[in-house]
């Protein structure tokens, strides 16, 4: 009974730290590539031989290891699509102009090997757990595949919150084939059916007759009814962001934030065309505010040397015209006339 009761928070647990998890792992795979390959793909392999080995077994442990190893399974595939490794054959943002049924097709081609690869795997979980007396790995890895299915189905019809925060940069363009509406003919159908797989699988394991069974579809139902959560946070008119915010990739604008701010230059708005243009050149030119008291000193001792010598040059003038009229006026002296004034 101890088993079956921890089968829910279990379940919760293992379903919001797998998510943030790979989450992370993402994030970290454009820092070391060829270690992020070969770990993925050991883990790969390792998930595969944990859902073999306690496929054999029909006991409690056997049940949470059967379903923590289609978890992590799960995952890896998960991880080789965020990641960009195994996404379609045209990994590109749907075209604006194309009609509906393009767009089916594109959105195909977008993830394409991706789909292929989550159905080898379940066929994989499918092959080694046939005939063995745990097969909690294969109902696990199914459910997780026809919820997921659903979800991005309705995402690709219409939803009105698409959380489509939490997708890596390199996955960003299957944002392009996601839809918002305010909800989409096929939602109410996927909720449920969804509700209606939850309360049948939870009553199943009430009425279970063995402790595995009663821990297999605890453990079961406590997924599906995440699965009906997760198309329920589509409906709800706020992200749920929040809840893997320590993982969510961080964004190469926000990465910066210690860095000092620059200083953006402002562009003078451009003149209109019509403008009357000011007949004085000078109102175009805004007088400079660097002139400094120096330079205004420099400029009025010329002004007044100018002014000096201009009225220099006119005295001059004034003098010259004075004396010309003195000696028009003098009488004419008579050269007979002796320097003793007498005549000879």
């Amino acid at each position: 009974m101890g088993a079956t009761a921890i089968a829910i928070p279990y379940v919760v647990f293992v379903w919001w730290f797998s998510t943030g998890a790979v989450l992370l792992l993402v994030g970290l795979a454009a820092r070391y590539p060829a270690a992020f390959k070969w770990g993925t793909a050991a883990a790969f392999v390792a998930a595969l031989s944990g859902v073999a080995v306690s496929s054999q077994a029909a006991e409690d442990a056997s049940a949470y290891c059967a379903f923590t190893c289609a978890i992590l399974l799960w995952g890896t595939v998960e991880m080789s699509l965020l990641a960009g490794w195994i996404t379609g054959p045209r990994p590109e943002p749907c075209p604006r102009d194309c009609t509906p049924a393009s767009r089916i097709g594109f959105a195909l081609q977008a993830i394409a090997y991706h789909e292929l690869a989550l159905i080898v795997t379940a066929g994989l979980v499918f092959a080694v757990t046939s005939g063995a007396p745990n097969r909690l790995s294969w109902w696990t890895f199914a459910a997780l595949l026809v919820l997921r299915q659903s979800a991005k189905i309705n995402l690709f019809l219409g939803v009105r919150t698409l959380n489509d925060e939490l997708l890596p940069q390199q996955v960003r363009f299957m944002r392009s084939y996601f839809a918002k509406k305010s909800i989409n003919l096929l939602f109410p159908f996927s909720l449920a059916a969804a509700t209606a797989a939850t309360v049948l699988v939870a009553a199943a394991a009430l009425g279970a007759k063995s402790s595995f069974d009663g821990v297999a579809l605890s453990l079961l139902a406590s997924l599906i009814a995440l699965g009906l959560l997760e198309h329920g946070f589509m409906a709800l008119p706020m992200p749920v962001i929040n809840l893997w915010r320590w993982s969510a990739p961080v964004e190469p604008a926000v990465a910066t934030v210690a860095v000092a701010p620059v200083p953006v230059p402002v562009t003078p708005l451009a003149r209109p065309m019509l403008t009357i243009v000011p007949a004085t050149p000078q109102a175009e030119r805004p007088v400079s505010a660097q002139k400094t008291a120096a330079a205004l000193a420099r400029q009025r001792l010329e002004e007044q040397f100018r002014q000096a010598y201009r009225q220099a040059r006119a005295e001059a003038q004034a003098q010259t015209m004075s004396g010309l009229a003195a000696v028009s006026v003098t009488t004419p002296v008579d050269p007979n006339t002796t320097a003793q004034g007498g005549v000879p």
